[in-house]
């Protein structure tokens, strides 16, 4: 008897069943990613010395964004010192900047970033303006 004649007569030739993974609506929002934009305005005198400082992050810096949950981070700099940061956090954006104010090295990176920005004259990441999502393609 062939696999196929077996199977026609009602074998009882058992597999194992497919096990599959319910979810819940919590866990998805567990995982979910939250996008976040924000502007910044660099001092346009001062555009040169601030992409030099970003060519060579300090890698105690990245390490501690790492563990914040950042992740996906950019900035986009225009010529007139306009800066534009893109970000994915897994909670808000309010949580991603607490966790990274607990990381000792950012007091000294915002410490020496404190120059480059214009505004209220409070650390750039207190500054951050964030952008209204208004349309996303996955």
């Amino acid at each position: 008897m062939t696999a196929a004649d077996a199977g026609r007569r009602g074998s009882t030739t058992h597999r194992p069943a497919a096990v599959v993974t319910a979810r819940t609506p919590a866990d998805e929002e567990d995982t979910r990613v939250h996008r976040f934009g924000f502007t910044l305005k660099v001092r346009p005198e001062m555009v040169d010395d601030y992409r030099r400082h970003h060519a060579a992050v300090w890698p105690e810096m990245l390490d501690a964004l790492r563990r914040a949950g950042w992740h996906n981070y950019s900035l986009f700099l225009q010529p007139d010192g306009t800066l534009f940061g893109y970000v994915e956090v897994p909670g808000t954006l309010a949580e991603a900047q607490a966790a990274m104010a607990a990381e000792p090295v950012n007091e000294r990176w915002q410490a020496l970033m404190a120059p480059y920005f214009e505004g209220e004259g409070l650390p750039a990441d207190q500054m951050m303006r964030e952008l209204e999502l208004v349309f996303h393609l996955d």
